[in-house]
C-alpha cells in the first residue's frame, strides 16, 4: 500500500469534507478506513494500492467534484 496526502484549496464547508469522503472511499484500490479529509488544512489523506488506482485517477474523482488539488505526494509502504 502507497500513503497519499492531497492538498486541495481550501475547502469552503464540511458538506465539501463529506462529498470527497465519499468520492474517494468509492474508487477501487482505495483502503475506506484510512480515508481523511481535513478541513483546517484542506488535505485529504489516503491508503491506496497503486497496482489498482494511480494518484492521477484520486486527484481527478476529487477535481470531478470541483475542488481543484494543488499537489499530492505519495509514499510508497
Amino acid at each position: 500500500m502507497s500513503k497519499a496526502t492531497i492538498q486541495l484549496e481550501a475547502l469552503g464547508c464540511p458538506s465539501c469534507m463529506q462529498k470527497i469522503e465519499n468520492a474517494v472511499k468509492g474508487l477501487n484500490g482505495i483502503d475506506p478506513s484510512t480515508v481523511k479529509v481535513m478541513f483546517n488544512s484542506s488535505k485529504v489523506k489516503t491508503d491506496f494500492d497503486e497496482n489498482i488506482v494511480q494518484i492521477e485517477t484520486i486527484e481527478k474523482a476529487i477535481e470531478d467534484l470541483g475542488y481543484p488539488v494543488i499537489k499530492s505526494k505519495v509514499k510508497s509502504a
